[in-house]
C-alpha cells in the first residue's frame, strides 16, 4: 500500500518531502510496468502536473523522471501521461532555465513519443519541436544529447512527423554535430538524420544538402561501434531512395568507406553497411560495378561465411545476389569469389531460417552467370528446382565455345550431367539434351 502512503507527501509543506517521494516513485514506476501501472491507478500523475509548474527545479526533475518513468513502459501508460495533461507541462520545463530541468523533460517526451505515431503527434502539437531544437544548441552535452535522441524518436513514425522536425530546421544543427567528440552524441545525431532520410527521396535530400558528406565517412572509422553502426545506417538510408543518391555517395567515396567498415568489424555493426552495398547495386550496372570495382564482393562473402545470425548472413545473400543479377560480367565477379557453394549449402540447409532460404536461392546470379567453372561444383547436389537454372547457363554456353567444351569433358562436368534424373519432356531434359548435342554420341555415352 505503499502508493496511497507516498501520494500525500507529494504535496507536503517540507520540498525535500515532495522531492524525495517523487523520486521514490519514480524508482517504483522505473522498475516494471505493474508498478508503473500502480502509480497511474493510484491517481498521482495528476497530483504530479498540477504543481510542476510553480515548484523548485529539483521537484521538476523528479517529477518528469516520474513521468518518464511511467510513460517509458507502454503505448497505454504513456497515453495515461498524455491524458492527465502532462505535455504541455513537459514542453513548459523545456523552457526552463535549468540545463537538468530540460534534460529530463526531454527525456520524458522522448519516452512518450518513441512508443507511436499518435504519440509522437501528441508531442508535436503540445509544441515541443521547436524547443528540441533549441536544446540541441545548448552548450551541456548531455542535454544535447537527450533532445537528439528525442527527436530521431519523433521523426521515426512517419514522413509527416519527420517533417516538423525538419521544418524547425533541425537538420543543419544536427549535421553540424556529427564531427562533435563525444560519441554518445554522435550516436544519436546519426540516428536522427537516418530517421528522417529513410522516409521519402525529398527528406533524404534535404540530409545531403546539409553537406553531411564526406564528414558522415570518417564515422565509419569511429572506436565506437554504435557510431559506426549509426553512421553506416544513415548512409543505407539515403542509397536506399534513388540512383541519384546512390551514385553521389559512390563518388564522395561512400562505397570504398562502407566496404572497409564492414571488413572492420563483426555481428549487427555490418548490418547496415551490407545491406546499403545491396542498395546501390540494385540500382544499375554501373552502380554494381562501383560495388565490385571497389572490392566490395569478398567482405560479403566473408560475412557470409563468418556471421552467425541467420538475419545477416540473409542480407549478405541478398547484396551478393543484386550486385550479380545485371550481366554475364557482374555475375562472374561474384561466382570468382567462390561463393556460389556456401549459398546453394545454405539454400539446402533445413536449420536456416525461411528468409535466408529465399534470399540463398542462387536465381538472380544464375541467371546471368556463364562463368562455368563456378557452376560446375554445383552440379552434384543441386535441389532441381536450381539445377534447372544451372544446366539452363551450360546449354547456353557450351553450343558457342569450343574451349569450354573440352574442359566440361576433362573437368568430369558432362559425366555429372548424364546422371541427373530428368523428367521426359521438361525443360531440365531440354537443357541435357541441347548440352549433349554439343558433343559426338560417344564421348556421351
Amino acid at each position: 500500500g505503499v502508493m496511497s502512503l507516498l501520494r500525500p507527501l507529494l504535496l507536503d509543506v517540507v520540498p525535500t518531502i515532495q522531492q524525495t517521494a517523487a523520486l521514490a516513485l519514480g524508482r517504483l514506476a522505473n522498475y516494471n510496468d505493474a508498478l508503473a501501472e500502480a502509480v497511474v491507478k493510484g491517481n498521482i500523475l495528476p497530483h504530479l502536473v498540477c504543481s510542476l509548474s510553480e515548484q523548485n527545479r529539483f521537484y521538476k526533475k523528479a517529477a518528469a523522471f516520474v513521468l518518464r518513468a511511467v510513460g517509458k513502459h507502454s503505448p497505454q501508460l504513456a497515453q495515461a501521461i498524455v491524458q492527465c495533461g502532462a505535455l504541455e507541462m513537459l514542453v513548459v520545463c523545456l523552457e526552463d532555465f535549468d540545463p537538468g530541468v530540460k534534460e529530463a523533460a526531454s527525456w520524458a517526451l522522448g519516452y512518450i513519443a518513441r512508443h507511436n505515431s499518435e504519440l509522437s503527434q501528441a508531442v508535436v502539437d503540445a509544441g515541443a519541436v521547436p524547443l528540441l531544437v533549441l536544446c540541441i544548441q545548448e552548450p551541456e552535452i548531455a542535454l544535447k544529447r537527450i533532445a537528439a535522441s528525442t527527436l530521431s524518436d519523433i521523426s521515426k513514425h512517419s514522413p509527416e512527423l519527420a517533417q516538423t522536425v525538419v521544418d524547425a530546421g533541425a537538420i543543419a544543427h544536427l549535421a553540424q554535430m556529427i564531427l562533435n567528440p563525444d560519441a554518445k552524441l554522435k550516436r544519436q545525431v546519426l540516428s536522427a538524420l537516418s530517421q528522417i532520410a529513410k522516409h521519402s527521396v525529398d527528406l533524404a535530400e534535404l540530409v545531403v544538402e546539409a553537406e553531411i558528406f564526406p564528414v558522415v565517412l570518417t564515422c565509419l572509422k569511429d572506436s565506437d561501434e554504435y557510431v559506426k553502426k549509426n553512421g553506416a545506417t544513415l548512409i543505407r538510408e539515403i542509397a536506399k531512395h534513388t540512383p541519384e543518391l546512390s551514385q553521389l555517395i559512390v563518388n564522395a567515396g561512400g562505397v570504398a568507406a562502407v566496404i572497409d567498415c564492414i571488413g572492420s568489424c563483426r555481428g549487427t555493426v555490418r548490418l547496415p553497411g551490407i545491406m546499403m552495398l545491396g542498395y546501390v547495386a540494385a540500382h544499375s550496372e554501373n552502380l554494381s560495378m562501383a560495388v565490385i570495382v571497389s572490392k566490395g564482393v569478398p567482405p560479403l562473402c566473408a560475412s557470409l561465411v563468418e556471421e552467425h545470425e541467420d538475419h545477416i548472413k540473409a542480407a549478405a545473400a541478398w547484396a551478393l545476389g543484386q550486385v550479380g543479377r545485371h550481366t554475364p560480367e557482374h555475375a562472374r565477379a561474384v561466382a570468382v569469389a567462390n561463393v556460389l557453394p556456401t549459398l546453394l549449402a545454405m539454400y539446402m540447409d533445413t536449420r536456416s531460417s525461411e528468409d535466408l532460404q529465399m534470399k540463398a536461392t542462387l536465381k538472380n546470379i544464375l541467371q546471368k552467370c556463364t562463368y562455368l567453372p563456378a557452376l560446375e561444383p554445383l552440379l552434384h547436389d543441386a535441389p532441381p528446382n536450381i539445377m534447372k537454372h544451372i544446366v539452363g547457363q551450360f546449354s547456353k554456353v557450351l553450343p558457342h565455345d569450343s574451349k569450354a567444351r573440352r574442359l566440361f569433358v576433362t573437368t568430369g562436368g558432362l559425366k555429372k550431367v548424364q546422371e541427373i534424373k530428368a523428367e521426359p519432356g521438361s525443360l531440365l531434359q531440354e537443357y541435357i539434351n541441347t548440352i549433349n548435342n554439343c558433343y559426338p554420341e560417344e564421348i556421351v555415352r
